[in-house]
């Protein structure tokens, strides 16, 4: 909604709200967060983009003990070689697509990548549902432990949805400044929404059927991605498909997310410097080569390098995860909820949505409580878990 009533870059759209040059600090710094989710993201996303190429290859066969798929994605992880290819090669391919623009680049990638992320995640769980001891993953996922359920579980799915919908990054504003006057904001974002819990769901029941299939036990984060599961694929029939299939997936949905990191920062450039597209993707793509240089030499030659007991790659996940993520969204809440007004961004939300709100007049109350009141306070809370102070 920012984004579209002033269709600019994060920093001018506050600013243009605000009335007030702290606003466009606020924005500005929106904008970096982004830069630096990207640095440490493209960390991950370049392991992604090796075991592909290590899948391709069959390089990921002879993973036959989960003590050698720790000790292959260690190695990995910690070779400069290996690791700065990768990372350079998957920002090459960022850079790719981010220089031929929103519709050209991003558009166009994006038309092709979801649906096919959809179905190969459809695939993988009609085949997991079918092996042997399969539905263990579907109970694993779907049956409640009531008692391990508590304040923070909630607000750790809170923080993941925060995350994983790019909210309090600068992106949804650059985003929103790409679209007409007239597009239903309210009638885009819910199916999104929702498309990105299906589809959550459906990698749930993808990756821990085939977990629970082959008799391992269920892990998470980069264990669960680059041991766990290449152990498997290394055991089942038809698992080099398999293992190929799932990280072209992993590819795709990491390309994505890293082209919606480092396009606020492009559209910055292109509107306050009036620089070309290519100059401004040129630079922010350097720029995110340089902060991500230390994250991923973290895991190898500087791992010895550590402040709180953190690494920089750990650092800097903290920094934007916990910190600046968090402060840009509950930022955006106090700039519409209080600064504009809840009332007032309600007229300006109902351009293209009138026979949405028509329909659903209930949400009208909604914005205007949820905005003012609800988010900032559940923002607020998911911060001080962050932070530790709960």
């Amino acid at each position: 909604l920012i984004g579209r009533t002033i269709q600019k870059n994060p920093a001018d759209s506050f600013h243009a709200i605000g009335r007030h040059d702290g606003w466009r600090k606020v924005g500005k710094m929106t904008i970096f967060t982004g830069l630096f989710v990207s640095a440490f993201y493209a960390v991950i996303a370049s392991w992604t983009l090796g075991y592909f190429m290590q899948a391709l290859v069959g390089g990921l066969r002879f993973l036959t003990s989960a003590e050698k798929a720790a000790y292959h994605f260690e190695n990995f992880s910690s070779s400069p070689y290996w690791s700065i290819t990768m990372l350079f090669t998957f920002l090459a391919l960022a850079f790719f697509v981010l220089y031929t623009g929103v519709q050209k680049g991003i558009e166009r990638s994006n038309k092709i990548a979801m649906p096919l992320l959809f179905f190969v995640l459809f695939f993988l769980a009609i085949y997991g549902i079918c092996m042997p001891g399969g539905e263990q993953g579907l109970r694993f996922i779907f049956k409640p432990s009531w008692s391990s359920i508590h304040s923070g579980t909630i607000l750790t799915a809170l923080g993941q949805a925060f995350f994983s919908l790019s909210v309090g990054q600068g992106t949804m504003v650059t985003y929103g400044s790409y679209l007409k006057k007239k597009a239903n904001i309210p009638g885009m974002c819910i199916p999104i929404a929702l498309f990105g819990l299906c589809v959550s769901l459906l990698a749930g029941v993808a990756i821990f059927s085939i977990v629970f299939s082959s008799g391992l036990s269920p892990s998470s984060g980069e264990s669960l991605l680059f041991q766990t599961l290449p152990l498997i694929f290394s055991k089942i029939s038809g698992g080099y498909f398999l293992a190929l299939i799932f990280f072209t997936l992993l590819v795709l949905a990491a390309l994505t997310s890293q082209i919606s990191a480092m396009e606020p920062l492009i559209a910055y450039l292109i509107d306050r410097k009036k620089w070309s597209r290519r100059r401004a993707t040129s630079i922010t793509t350097l720029a995110v080569c340089l902060l991500s240089l230390p994250c991923t030499l973290s895991f190898g030659i500087w791992d010895s390098f550590t402040l709180f007991g953190k690494n920089i790659f750990e650092i800097v996940l903290f920094l934007a995860v916990n910190i600046l993520i968090p402060l840009g969204g509950i930022a955006a809440t106090i700039l519409v909820g209080w600064r504009w007004g809840s009332r007032r961004a309600l007229s300006y939300l109902q351009m293209g949505a009138e026979k949405f709100l028509r329909k659903y007049p209930y949400m009208k109350g909604y914005f205007v409580v949820s905005v003012k009141y609800l988010a900032p306070l559940i923002i607020l809370a998911i911060l001080f878990d962050a932070l530790g102070i709960f």
